[in-house]
């Protein structure tokens, strides 16, 4: 890792080896020749990556809405990435560091703090650094942003994280180029819903209308990416026959298809057949590569 001095002198911008890029970024397409980075990437071992990004165009609701998520992500080792830009990205990087969470700024700009766009969030850049977050770009330092390299930056932006949550986006937008690479990159996609009538939302609801998981509430998120489980009640085990009760009882906490496999005493084939029957049933599910239970509101 190499080190520059910030034009300003008031922090170091240091260029990491591909060696030392985040290994999700390995994954993608296009991997950046380089990558350069001020303050320290947390590391991906103890956090969930979380991109929230949005329309520069918000509105009231999709500011408060961003705002009360994060809000109520506080406490949970998540790491809040967007993009630096006007309107939800400023929102969610402010929002996280009033919850106290660690946020990566990549911006479509180089690091230098010449440069650094938009020039109204410099002061929010370097405050992202000075509580231990970072500032992540593949351009140059003294590179300053044009208008193809925000959407090139967005590929960084789906790929460094494990899931990227919308909130407000029109019909055409940056935001939704984030979506499309999300989901080409198999990144869990959250979609804020808008009003109807809303331009900004009709970007955002066609996501839904495409099978995004709708959020609601830092609740509903937290339970998608697994920090809180789902409750809906009790599961009445009477309804099952004794081979499903097995696997149900089994799955007292979300494991994975070939733990459930070799802890049964049935044959694989059978468990497989067990596992799909129960999952048409709607008492089980299959998120983040582990099964689960649903339970439904019935008595034990």
């Amino acid at each position: 890792m190499s080190k520059i001095m910030s034009s300003a002198h008031s922090y170091t911008i240091s260029t990491l080896s591909p060696e030392e890029f985040p290994k999700v970024l390995l994954e993608i397409p296009q991997v950046p020749e380089k990558l350069f980075v001020v303050g320290e990437l947390p590391d991906p071992k103890d956090y969930y990556y979380l991109s929230v990004v949005g329309s520069r165009k918000y509105t009231s609701y999709g500011k408060e809405a961003c705002e009360r998520i994060i809000k109520g992500l506080a406490g949970y080792p998540i790491c809040i990435v967007s993009g630096l830009a006007m309107g939800i990205d400023g929102i969610a990087h402010r929002a996280a560091l009033d919850a106290g969470l660690r946020t990566v700024a990549v911006p479509g700009s180089g690091l230098d703090q010449a440069v650094i766009y938009p020039r109204t969030h410099l002061g929010l850049a370097k405050e992202i650094v000075e509580n231990d977050g970072a500032l992540l770009s593949e351009y140059e330092p003294n590179f300053r942003a044009t208008p193809w390299s925000f959407p090139q930056r967005n590929r960084i932006m789906a790929g460094l994280c494990q899931g990227v949550l919308i909130i407000e986006a029109e019909e055409k937008s940056g935001t939704l180029i984030t979506a499309r690479m999300a989901l080409d990159y198999n990144r869990n996609v959250f979609v804020v819903p808008g009003p109807i009538f809303s331009a900004t939302s009709k970007g955002t609801n066609n996501l839904l209308r495409q099978g995004a998981t709708p959020i609601t509430s830092a609740k509903d998120l937290l339970e998608e990416i697994g920090f809180v489980e789902q409750t809906f009640g009790t599961l009445d085990l009477t309804l099952f026959t004794p081979e499903e009760q097995a696997v149900l009882i089994l799955l007292d906490e979300p494991r994975e298809r070939e733990e459930i496999i070799a802890s049964l005493d049935t044959l694989p084939s059978q468990t497989l057949s067990i596992l799909t029957v129960l999952e048409i049933k709607g008492v089980i599910q299959e998120r983040m590569g582990k099964i689960e239970r649903i339970l439904k509101n019935s008595t034990v």
